[in-house]
C-alpha cells in the first residue's frame, strides 16, 4: 500500500480560513466530497462521531481525523495544511496544522488498520513535517507526502 493509491493530488489543500476544530473538519468533509465524491454530511458526521470517541491529534502539530463511511468502496485520504494552526485536543496540548484524513468503507477492516499505520509512520517523520510546513503549493505537498512513502518502501 502507498499514499499515492489513497490520496489523489486534487485532496491536498492548503487552508487559511479555518480557526476551529468543527470548520476543520466540516473543511475536510467537504474536501472528500469534492476529491472523491464522498457525501460531505455523512462524511462530516462520521469524522464528528469518530472524534467523540476520542482526539485524533497526535502531537507534533499533527492530527489524523479518521472515520468509516457507509458505501464508500476503498481508503481514501484528505490532506490539508493549515497556514495558521489550531487547537484539535492533541496529546502534546500543542495547536495543529497538518490533517491527515483517513475514510474507510465500514467493512475495511485490515486495509483501514494498515493505512492508518502508513500515514502514521509518514507523518510521525520530522523532516516530511517540515517539508509540508515549508511549502505553499498543493502538489508540492502531494508530491512530499507520496514521494517519502515510495523512497521508504524502496
Amino acid at each position: 500500500m502507498d499514499i499515492g493509491a489513497l490520496l489523489k493530488p486534487e485532496a491536498v489543500k492548503l487552508v487559511s480560513t479555518v480557526s476551529s476544530k468543527k470548520m476543520l473538519l466540516h473543511s475536510i468533509a467537504d474536501l472528500a466530497a469534492q476529491a472523491h465524491g464522498l457525501d460531505a454530511e455523512d462524511t462530516l458526521r462520521a469524522l464528528q462521531d469518530r472524534e467523540a470517541l476520542g482526539p485524533t491529534g497526535v502531537g507534533h502539530g499533527v492530527a489524523l481525523p479518521h472515520a468509516r463511511i457507509a458505501g464508500l468502496d476503498a481508503v481514501k485520504a484528505v490532506f490539508m495544511r493549515l497556514e495558521k494552526p489550531i487547537d484539535f485536543s492533541a496529546v502534546d496540548r500543542q495547536p495543529v496544522d497538518l490533517f491527515f484524513g483517513l475514510l474507510a468503507p465500514e467493512d475495511a477492516g485490515v486495509e483501514h488498520l494498515k493505512a492508518l499505520a502508513l500515514i502514521s509512520r509518514t507523518m510521525r517523520d520530522a523532516s516530511i513535517c517540515a517539508k509540508l510546513r515549508a511549502n505553499d503549493e498543493a502538489s508540492t505537498l502531494h508530491t512530499i507526502l507520496t514521494e517519502f512513502n515510495r523512497l521508504q518502501a524502496a
